[in-house]
């Protein structure tokens, strides 16, 4: 099983403003898909994984689910999946081991894990195998954090850098566990 990590981050490390909002990310032209690389990306990827406030978020876009393949939203709060979304997503919950063994019964293999607390979750409990970063040229000064306490340092590859549209650095990194 693969766990991979793809979000925008802001110059200062956070991927959301002070007020939770996401307006920030469209400070740059929007680009397409294959601009971004996220097309190819998603062709690597089974499923995504994400947190209840990223759904959220996801929901209040108004655009549908936006992604080729099905998600899995943990939850221990969210008990029905809002309409239109029945087929595209289910509501589960667990440690980030247990959330990859049911996904792997359901059979997937490659994850894409998104949302914060989400993405640190998974971190904590060194679930992470891949990270792509992709970085936009604001300080936002506060809000929510990408990266949050672990129980051990953990070390990554440094894979590759782009620098998308003159203005977005994209960063890849791959889990170093050979020691």
């Amino acid at each position: 099983m693969t766990n991979i990590v793809y979000i925008a981050t802001s110059l200062d490390g956070y991927i959301s403003a002070p007020d939770g909002n996401l307006d920030w990310l469209s400070m740059v032209p929007n680009p397409d898909d294959d601009d971004l690389g996220f097309a190819a990306f998603m062709s690597r990827v089974d499923v995504v994984v994400m947190g209840r406030v990223t759904f959220e978020s996801v929901v209040g876009f108004d655009v549908g689910w936006p992604y080729p393949v099905p998600g899995l939203i943990l939850s221990r709060s969210l008990t029905q999946i809002p309409a239109g979304f029945e087929d595209k997503v289910q509501i589960i919950s667990g440690t980030p081991e247990q959330i990859i063994a049911q996904a792997g019964e359901l059979g997937h293999e490659t994850l894409y894990i998104d949302g914060g607390k989400t993405i640190q979750g998974f971190l904590q409990a060194d679930k992470i195998d891949e990270m792509i970063l992709s970085e936009l040229p604001v300080l936002l000064g506060g809000g929510d954090r990408l990266f949050g306490g672990l129980v051990a340092p953990l070390e990554f590859e440094h894979i590759g850098v782009e620098v998308l549209l003159g203005q977005i650095t994209k960063r890849h990194y791959v889990r170093r566990r050979d020691k």
